[in-house]
């Protein structure tokens, strides 16, 4: 069986581990975390359909796009671009656009690590049934945490060193056999999660807020939201899936790969939904509160419902579980890099990366206390309050990713060969090929160039 390698010549032990590795990817915090709380913000089921358009119309046709690159140049993101770029003829300064997903994956791992930590506070912290605090006062104490750079820094350090250790084990005996243990389990954790909701909470009403549509609460910002929303979610532009396109064995149906990754990724959204919102209704909470939901909002919830303990602890498992196989894929680029460039082992790069990573990290922790007052960029009207945090957060997800998803769609879809990539990509038809190209070509740029308007707007 022909296959491509990528720095110490491994492959994925077989398609479904390339499959369930990427679902690992994909499905993170930006699920659990993030999505409840936009579509609670957003007004519930109508921002979920726009969300579902934007992940068939822009997510997808860019992650077959980015996989197609990863496989055919089978290395780390800027030389795979460089690699392909060169063999279609063209210029090999498309490696910038490699760079750009490195970058944002690599720079996106020092803020990850530590909202990742608050998963690990938060096992304790449930398991322990919040110390016994009143319920009233249990909110309060995730603005503890975030006062205490200390404490902040521990459980960052903590999860940094755990996915070192996992990427410098390798391809197969770190990241495959982390996914296979730790995927089942986030699922069979998920739908446990679910049947308490639906028993204790009220189903009905988080059913009801998710898939039951008032278009009067779509404007053009939700809309946007939607888009940018599928684009984070599925994990497209941060080089990762480039990269873990490369230890892709050739008799692999990337097409299939990427709809199953991508259909993955929103049932697990779609299931966080299902999991959060009887609980919140069910407690009388506010489905809006925005990023405080999990870490505020739940917690206070667990405290007065039956069997909170545990099944707290388990909420905030999932969500370590989620974040540790996004992590290990967001640092796996660099690592590749570090051995197709210098020729460095998988453990040295880890090392060295991780190490650089959580240093930057710092910046983030700082970032809720001693520096939550520190603008470095102030001068500027659109980045006068932003912290480091903040900064980096803006650059990675509103400048990087989606420019960077836009060129990788644009150099597919226009300068490569389409009769190899219908060869290569094996969609069935010529109708379902065609119809993918012109997305990659012209629908999903226009919709990333339309979040781009309306960041700089």
């Amino acid at each position: 069986m022909a296959v491509t390698a990528s720095g110490d010549g491994q492959t994925w032990s077989s398609g479904w581990t390339f499959i369930l590795a990427s679902v690992g990817a994909a499905v993170g915090l930006g699920n659990i975390w993030k999505f409840p709380y936009v579509v609670g913000t957003e007004g519930g089921g109508a921002f979920v359909l726009v969300y579902l358009v934007a992940v068939v119309f822009v997510a997808i046709p860019i992650l077959i796009a980015e996989i197609v690159v990863g496989r055919r140049g089978g290395t780390s993101p800027p030389v795979a671009m460089a690699t392909v770029a060169e063999r279609a003829g063209r210029s090999t300064r498309w490696a910038i656009v490699g760079w750009m997903g490195l970058i944002a994956g690599y720079l996106i791992t020092s803020y990850y690590s530590v909202i990742a930590g608050w998963t690990l506070a938060y096992i304790v912290k449930a398991g322990t049934g919040f110390g016994g605090a009143a319920a009233a006062e249990v909110a309060a104490q995730f603005d503890t945490l975030q006062s205490d750079p200390q404490t902040m820094t521990l459980w960052h350090t903590a999860f940094m060193i755990l996915s070192v250790f996992i990427v410098g084990r390798g391809l197969q005996a770190g990241i495959e056999k982390t996914v296979k243990l730790l995927m089942p389990a986030l699922f069979a954790i998920l739908v446990v999660m679910i049947g308490y909701a639906a028993i204790e909470g009220d189903f009905k009403a988080g059913w009801d807020f998710l898939f039951n549509a008032d278009f009067s609460k779509i404007d053009g910002g939700a809309v946007l939201t939607a888009i940018g929303q599928a684009f984070f979610s599925i994990g497209v532009a941060m080089g990762l899936m480039m990269a873990y396109g490369a230890y892709v064995p050739r008799d692999v149906s990337l097409t299939r790969s990427a709809i199953i990754v991508a259909i993955a990724d929103t049932v697990v959204a779609l299931l966080a939904g299902l999991m959060i919102f009887p609980i919140v209704f069910a407690n009388g909470l506010n489905p809006a509160e925005g990023p405080s939901l999990i870490f505020r909002t739940l917690p206070t919830a667990f405290v007065e419902m039956q069997g909170g303990v545990i099944f707290g602890a388990l909420f905030f498992l999932l969500l370590a579980f989620a974040a540790v196989t996004s992590l290990i894929a967001l640092i796996n680029p660099i690592v590749q890099y570090s051995q197709d460039k210098w020729d460095w082992s998988r453990k040295k790069g880890a090392m060295v990366f991780g190490a650089l990573s959580w240093f930057i990290g710092l910046a983030t922790v700082m970032s809720f206390n001693a520096w939550a007052n520190v603008t470095p960029l102030a001068s500027f009207e659109t980045f006068a309050s932003m912290t480091p945090y903040d900064l980096i957060d803006y650059f990675t997800a509103n400048i990087l990713m989606p420019v960077g998803g836009m060129l990788i769609a644009l150099f597919v879809g226009w300068r490569l060969d389409t009769r190899k990539l219908a060869d290569e990509l094996s969609f069935g038809s010529q109708a379902m090929f065609v119809g993918w190209l012109w997305m990659i070509r012209v629908v999903a740029p226009l919709g990333i160039l339309a979040v781009l308007y309306s960041t700089f707007a």
